[in-house]
Order: structure tokens, then sequence, then C-alpha cells
């Protein structure tokens, strides 16, 4: 398919993270975008803002006329149920219509693409490294699935020849990407619902990583079974981060390279799987040729990812974060870098469990982790794309948790326990709606500061 012949793009679920990078990509190389999404939410709003007609009704009337024409790409996300009159309306007219991971895989191919894979830490890791290609005046077109402090968007950059893209395991999405460089930040067992097992998982991985030919341009996380450049913080790898301290609430480090020791980088972001992610960027920005200063000045200046340990409130009697945390080892991630920034403190978790089936599947490491808070709240389970599963509820969940001091909430009862609570340090986490709550959460806690 030439893209280049293509003159209307038609979104069905334009608002998901992945899909509005893309439009607002399209947007951006001048096609006549539009689409569809459940519910307005701030991603939709913003898209709005830049000239991109959304409706929120699956009516196929309401798909605007110049769309009915045969240069238009209609580019649905997983998401949506097949039962969508508009996705059908376009499949039964044959019109083309593509999955997300095809049309990035589409606009990769003919582009010097970086690519990031990893259950977690992919959209901090190619934000970094967007960060760092992008100010290094590279030519460059990130696509993130988060939306960027410093750019206040998810896409950065409107390069020609080189992308960033996050490789998500997902559907096995990432096997219709075209990498010349690429890693791998972990390969944790997630979306069993799709593969069944962890071994399935491992293999899609492996077959991610066949895709470069040149290992000197795979980079792997120390402990993977993968082949490639390994990267690791403290560990003996080919890139490694050592003395490692933290100075005015930032990381300071020293980094041993294949051809050097770069001293005293700087680092802003809490967490060491974060030093991991930001180390891994800076080995394949390294390793493609940025010089080091310019290295060295984005790691400095990059500001994070909202609901990426976002800070909302941060003053010496209260502090409020919000984590896009949803699988147990990212939840153990946030507790530890809560840990290390405010050790001893009371810590107020609060979670929306996201999918029954990924509750169903870590039932025990979620419990497990969520009880490591001085306190929990608990919200209902996020569906997403799945209904319903018989006795997989938050109640279920919470019952296995060893931490005494948890309570099962609503969401109209949320912010009333949350002021109830005498914690100073207070995280919210999840990946499913909570996300709206979140400006809300913050307003009422500003009103008692």
């Amino acid at each position: 398919m030439n893209l280049n012949q293509i003159h209307n793009v038609y979104f069905i679920g334009i608002g998901g993270i992945g899909m509005s990078n893309l439009a607002r990509y399209f947007k951006t190389i001048g096609k006549n975008v539009s689409g569809y999404d459940k519910t307005q939410t701030e991603l939709t709003k913003e898209l709005e803002s830049i000239g991109i007609v959304i409706h929120f009704e699956d009516n196929i009337s309401l798909i605007p006329k110049e769309f009915y024409h045969e240069n238009t790409l209609v580019i649905i996300t997983p998401a949506v149920p097949t039962s969508h009159s508009e996705w059908n309306y376009f499949i039964e007219r044959e019109y083309e219509v593509k999955k997300r991971a095809e049309v990035l895989g589409i606009i990769t191919k003919d582009t010097y693409c970086f690519a990031v894979a990893g259950t977690h830490g992919k959209t901090t890791t190619s934000s970094i490294l967007g960060h760092i290609l992008y100010e290094s005046g590279a030519d460059v077109t990130a696509f993130i699935g988060g939306i960027v402090e410093n750019y206040n968007s998810n896409l950065i950059g409107n390069g020609k020849t080189i992308t960033v893209v996050e490789a998500d395991e997902f559907d096995r999405s990432f096997l219709h990407l075209h990498p010349n460089i690429a890693c791998v930040t972990s390969t944790d067992a997630d979306h069993l619902d799709i593969y069944g097992d962890k071994k399935a998982i491992e293999a899609s991985f492996h077959e991610f990583a066949d895709k470069v030919s040149d290992k000197s341009k795979m980079f792997v996380a120390k402990g993977l079974e993968l082949e490639g450049i390994t990267v690791a913080v403290n560990e003996e790898a080919n890139f490694k981060a050592f003395n490692v301290r933290i100075e005015n609430s930032q990381y300071v480090f020293d980094v041993q390279t294949p051809t050097e020791i770069i001293k005293n980088l700087r680092f802003g972001l809490p967490g060491k799987h974060n030093l991991t992610n930001a180390l891994m960027a800076l080995a394949m920005a390294k390793t493609y040729g940025i010089p080091t200063e310019a290295i060295a000045s984005a790691l400095f200046s990059f500001k994070g990812i909202k609901r990426r340990f976002s800070y909302q409130i941060k003053t010496e009697g209260l502090v409020y974060i919000d984590d896009y945390a949803h699988h147990p080892t990212e939840i153990n991630a946030v507790h530890q870098a809560v840990s290390e920034l405010y050790p001893g403190q009371k810590v107020l978790a609060i979670f929306q469990p996201h999918l029954f089936s990924r509750t169903r599947d870590f039932a025990d490491d979620f419990a497990k982790s969520l009880s490591a808070f001085s306190e929990v709240l608990l919200l209902d389970i996020y569906p997403a794309r799945e209904l319903s599963m018989e006795g997989i509820t938050s109640q279920w969940l919470m019952d296995k948790m060893t931490n005494e001091n948890k309570k099962l909430v609503s969401k109209l009862d949320l912010i009333p326990a949350i002021l109830a609570s005498n914690a100073k340090i207070i995280v919210t986490i999840g990946a499913g709606d909570i996300g709206e709550l979140v400006k809300p959460i913050k307003e009422a806690l500003n009103e008692i500061i």
C-alpha cells in the first residue's frame, strides 16, 4: 500500500494512546483525518483542537462524507469489537482496513527504525530515545505510547528518515515492524489471554529479535535469554551504569560503554527501572552515533511522561504521584521508587485493576505487590476489551492481600476515602479510566494543603 496515494485516514478507536499518535502524524503530514471513539477524553479533545473531527456514537451516518472515497485508509484498534457497524461498513465495501501495527510497519519500512520492545519500559525508553534524537537534531518522528511532558504530545518530531516506535507484543503486533536497531527491556509474562503461557511470549520476543540481523544493534536487558548487546545497572554488561547516587532528587551516575567511561550523567526520573530505561536509550543512541554531549544534555532535560511516576502535587506536607502501572512488576517498581525517595513514610496506593484476565492470571502477584504499601484503596476492575469473568472481582483480589489496611471503594466514594487517610504520600496506579480521576483527586487534595 502506498501512503502517498491516501488522502483520507479514518480511525475507529481514535482516542487510544497509540491510535492518537498516528492520527497526529497523518494530520501533520497533510492528510484529512477523522474518527470515532466510544467516549470523549482529554486525548480526543486535544485531537479536536488540532482540527480532527471526532464523533462518539457508532453511527455510519456520522462518518464525514469525504471519507466515502476510494483513497481512504481505515485504521482499527483491537479494543473495538468486530460487531462495530462502522468497521463492518468499511469491510463490506472493501476499503483498505488495517490494524494500527500494520500501518506502523508500512510507515517504518522506508525509514531507519528504532524499535523498543518489552513487557515493561517501552514508553519511557522510547520517549527518552525520541527526545535524545530530536534534541540532537536528527530527522526523527517518534510514536510514543504516552504524553511526553517536554512536548505535551505522544508524537515527537516530524522527521522523514528516522522513526522511533514502541514494539508492542500485544497480539504479536511488533512482528509487523522493520527495525534497523532494537531493544528488549523485559519479557515478563503478560497478555496471557493472547499467548496462553510465558513460553509463548518468550518465543514471540525471540521472533522479534531475529528481525534485527546485526546483533551489534540488538540491545537486551541483562539476564534476558536473547542474543545482543547487554545493558544493566550495577552489574557487568556491555553498557553498565555504576556509581549511582541521588543528588537533589535526581540520579547522578557514570556509564561504562564498550569504548569509554561517561562521568556524572544526570537523570530526573526516580526508580531503578527508569534508570535502566535511560541507559537502554543511551546505548541505542550512542551506537547510532549521537554525540555523548548531546545524550547527556537530553537525559538531563527529560521531564518524563504523564502517568509514568508523574508528580501531581509535590510539597513538604503532601506528595501525590500518578502512574500507569498495571502489572505486578510495574507496581513493584513504583513501590521501590517511592520507598527510595520517601523512606519510612506512610504511602497510600489507589489501584484500579486492568482486565479480568490479567487480574486472574496474576492475582497472587498483585496481592503481594499491593500489600507492600502502607494502605490500599481498590477500585473495581476496568474491563477494557473484555466481558466480566465469574468470580474474578476486586473483592476476590483484596481477600488475597495480607495488608489489613485495605478497602474496596467506588469511584463516587474515592475522594472522601483519600481525604480520610493520614498518608502524606499518595499514588494512583492503573491503566484504565483511573487516569480521568487524577484531575479531581488533585483538586480535592489541593484544597486541604
